[in-house]
């Protein structure tokens, strides 16, 4: 289901007390004082449905670079496939959703780097299939979400690495959404699933331990980014002098932390 929601986050009221200077209103958005992002709700601690609100790094990190662009955030719940789609037809000012910087999607959209992490691996617990690295997912039947760069990176791995060693394919499988490759792991369709980490470790939490992480390091560390149309510079601009603010009040480092990301640096 899509839903849009407009939300102001508790506490990012509270800014002006801290000091926070508000720029003039942004040029760029669809509607003047409001900055829409597209996300899928279903993608937690990044974004999730909690008492009826969407909570997460992203709507908070938003609302944070709304406030500095004089506007409010709207949150547009829609399929992760359809978030780079929907920005090109303007169902949404900016994409702000756990996305990785790609050369496939920056060909298409402008991407604003925000934050680092990297992938997880997560099977049930007490598994055969242990997997440290993602070498050791050749012959592994692995769940993914539909759209991540994780189905590319599997398949490449197949052909660049396991079959060149004697090794098999690893198996993948694609699903609509991230709780759905969950409920695969869980249901034993899939050995292994592969996740953003700070989403892994919240399933895995969130299945009061049915579902554990057996990488110790991060798999494929990459950027993420905010992806705006390529025609619209004036609101990359705009979010890009937000994101610099917001860095340099502390509040960006604050929520880096609170989410155990890694920041970017401008």
């Amino acid at each position: 289901m899509k839903m849009t929601t407009s939300l102001l986050l508790a506490g990012i009221s509270t800014l002006a007390t801290l000091g926070v200077s508000q720029m003039t209103h942004a040029e760029g958005l669809l509607s003047a004082d409001t900055l829409s992002v597209g996300m899928e709700v279903s993608y937690p601690p990044f974004e999730s449905y909690k008492d009826g609100k969407i909570v997460g790094f992203d709507p908070e990190i938003s609302a944070l670079l709304a406030a500095k662009m004089g506007a409010k955030p709207q949150f547009n719940d829609t399929k992760f496939t359809s978030l780079i789609l929907g920005l090109g037809s303007n169902k949404f000012d900016a994409v702000i959703s756990g996305m990785y910087v790609t050369p496939e999607r920056v060909k298409i959209a402008d991407a604003i780097p925000y934050a680092k992490t990297g992938a997880s691996i997560m099977v049930l617990k007490g598994a055969e299939v242990q997997p440290k690295t993602e070498q050791d997912l050749c012959g592994v039947k692995v769940g993914l979400q539909q759209g991540t760069t994780w189905v590319k990176a599997l398949n490449d791995l197949s052909a660049q690495y396991c079959l060149p060693n004697g090794k098999e394919s690893v198996i993948v499988q694609e699903f609509p959404s991230a709780p759905e490759v969950s409920q695969a792991l869980l249901s034993r369709n899939v050995q292994a699933q592969m996740e953003i980490a700070g989403a892994a470790k919240m399933f895995a939490e969130r299945t009061k331990g049915r579902i554990e992480i057996s990488s110790p390091d991060l798999v494929y560390p990459q950027t993420l980014g905010m992806y705006v149309k390529k025609d619209n510079a004036a609101l990359k601009a705009s979010l890009e002098s937000a994101l610099s603010a917001i860095k340099a009040d502390g509040s960006y480092m604050a929520l880096i932390e609170k989410y155990e990301l890694t920041p970017v640096n401008d």
